[in-house]
């Protein structure tokens, strides 16, 4: 059954939300909570101590971030051109902006050591890109969507204090218990170290799954109840395949060029692929591919419609399709492949 759903648990979350939406639309209230624990989760799986940061991920954080306000302002500028009639243009530009600016998914790592990517090269950049959006969302986001009756530093530390303990707070749970376990075994006397136990790994993926039942209910009510403008939808939707398949293409072309000196000492109750090329141009390519490609879409819906545009959480909700749809790709693809080739770690295991 796990394996089953390793493989099948995001379209049919996709499709329960959809055919479930009377009932899970009414669950949206536990998104926070589940984006924190599926953060925890994440964070809990790496020493924070022993992570290290990367000459790609700086260049992919820059590039995520210049595309994300450059697509924004560009839009607009374009919108004030165009004399369509009834096109959402301030709708469009935030939902595409949101596509680029999500941080990276928690899931993101699990599915990159099934690629043969570095699973801690990837958790640190999950924690860097969710630092950022911390800081970054609260001073952007009113300049793009200013609030009523708010003046800037209002609306910011407003979003700040919704945001930043959703963020940040996952990481320094998780330090502080790793920091308590770890001095608690020192005082018994004993050399055990915290580790988060493998029954445990993959409950990021499995809340990842569950997130994705109430969104995609609560995106087919919002869809099913509301006059929406048949132009900015389309709009909406080419746009999010468009960013998700450039933002997956610059990450492998910048992870091939600016690769990490090493995988890391990668946490190996995952799924790591030892038949897979070991080079580090192949397994940063894998890597910042999925860390600039991989988004957290339940926080970019949820951030979309609280903070911004109702119908601009009709990008980041179009991004779901898209960039599950991609996943799927590269692991069937990876898979053929692999039964085209002979087993190496059998061979290595001789």
């Amino acid at each position: 059954m796990k394996r089953f759903l390793d493989k099948h648990a995001l379209w049919l979350a996709m499709v329960v939300g959809v055919v479930g939406y009377p009932l899970f639309r009414h669950l949206m209230f536990l998104l926070p909570p589940m984006i924190f624990l599926m953060l925890f989760f994440t964070f809990c799986k790496v020493n924070p101590l022993d992570l290290r940061l990367h000459r790609w991920h700086w260049i992919v954080l820059f590039v995520q971030l210049a595309i994300a306000i450059g697509l924004y302002y560009g839009i607009m500028a374009l919108g004030k051109q165009s004399s369509r009639d009834g096109l959402d243009i301030a709708a469009i530009a935030q939902g595409l902006m949101i596509c680029v600016l999500m941080p990276t998914a928690t899931a993101a790592p699990i599915i990159a050591g099934k690629m043969g990517g570095s699973i801690q090269n990837l958790t640190t950049f999950t924690m860097l890109s969710n630092i950022a959006t911390a800081i970054i969302v609260p001073a952007f986001f009113p300049m793009v969507n200013p609030m009523a009756d708010m003046t800037f530093w209002h609306a910011a530390g407003l979003i700040l204090s919704k945001v930043g303990p959703l963020l940040l707070g996952p990481f320094l749970a998780a330090w502080l218990l790793r920091i308590g376990y770890n001095g608690w075994q020192e005082h018994k006397g004993s050399s055990k170290r915290f580790a988060l136990h493998r029954n445990w790994v993959s409950v990021p993926f499995y809340l990842w799954a569950g997130t994705l039942i109430i969104l995609m209910a609560d995106i087919t009510h919002t869809m099913l109840t509301t006059r929406f403008n048949g132009q900015t939808i389309l709009f909406l939707f080419v746009g999010a395949l468009l960013t998700c398949l450039l933002q997956f293409f610059l990450g492998k072309v910048i992870g091939y060029h600016f690769p990490a000196p090493s995988k890391g000492e990668d946490y190996r109750a995952e799924v790591i692929r030892d038949d897979l090329p070991t080079d580090m141009s192949f397994v940063s390519k894998v890597t910042a591919g999925q860390a600039f490609g991989q988004k957290n879409t339940t926080l970019g819906v949820w951030m979309a419609q609280t903070y911004l545009c109702p119908l601009a959480a009709l990008g980041p909700a179009a991004y779901i399709i898209w960039q599950n749809i991609f996943n799927s790709i590269q692991l069937l693809v990876l898979g053929r492949a692999q039964k085209k080739t002979p087993d190496i770690s059998a061979h290595k295991q001789r």
